[in-house]
């Protein structure tokens, strides 16, 4: 699936599928060490949502704010949004569910490339004017975007995906919000030099709402 650049709405799978992808990562990627970190890289999940962060180019978050809606925020270094002239103003139209003390912050900080809210099951942005040549989605989203991408992250040796057929077993149940930990343990195995944590993956689980108990 390509994303155009800037990004445009219709790029986005829908939002229960972006999370499932999202959250599937970050449910592999989960240790106690790395819930004790205040400054955290990688991908992650919390009770306020999902994160990303490379330390370097790219971070994003991805919240539920009610049944149906869904806010998707963050900045890649190819954005040129915030600096755009005349300026773009990023949540015009914007729906007041979003969560528009935090967005407002992120921008008065000019830490904000781009956003974009899911509601009635269609994904929606501010208009951008035609001289803006990118939003930053496509290299901040395309790994999740794409699911063949997301097919060999969590089958490589840090994800811990025991063959190509688990891990599209994984992430078709995950995409579903059926993956339970069961199952996730049986599908993966020690990632790379260390071992599984079982109870931070189990948290991140429950947290992402991957499965209902």
């Amino acid at each position: 699936m390509t994303i155009n650049r800037p990004g445009l709405p219709g790029d986005l799978p829908s939002a229960e599928v972006l999370w499932g992808r999202w959250a599937l990562i970050a449910v592999l990627e989960a240790t106690a060490e790395g819930e004790e970190r205040r400054h955290r890289t990688g991908t992650w999940v919390t009770g306020e949502g999902l994160h990303l962060d490379d330390a370097g180019c790219t971070w994003w978050g991805f919240a539920r704010r009610g049944e149906g809606r869904y806010v998707l925020f963050g900045e890649d270094e190819s954005s040129g949004v915030k600096w755009h002239e005349p300026p773009v103003d990023m949540l015009a139209d914007a729906p007041g569910w979003l969560p528009h003390e935090q967005l407002n912050d992120l921008l008065s900080g000019h830490q904000l490339g781009c956003v974009y809210w899911y509601e009635g099951g269609a994904w929606a942005r501010a208009s951008y004017p035609g001289t803006l040549d990118d939003d930053g989605l496509d290299c901040g989203m395309s790994r999740f975007v794409d699911r063949a991408d997301v097919l060999r992250t969590i089958s490589d040796e840090d994800h811990g995906a025991t063959s190509a057929q688990d891990a599209e077993s994984l992430l078709t149940h995950a995409e579903s919000g059926r993956l339970t930990p069961e199952l996730l343990m049986s599908l993966t195995t020690d990632p790379g030099r260390r071992q599984r944590d079982r109870p931070a993956m189990t948290r991140a689980l429950e947290r992402a709402g991957l499965y209902r108990p």
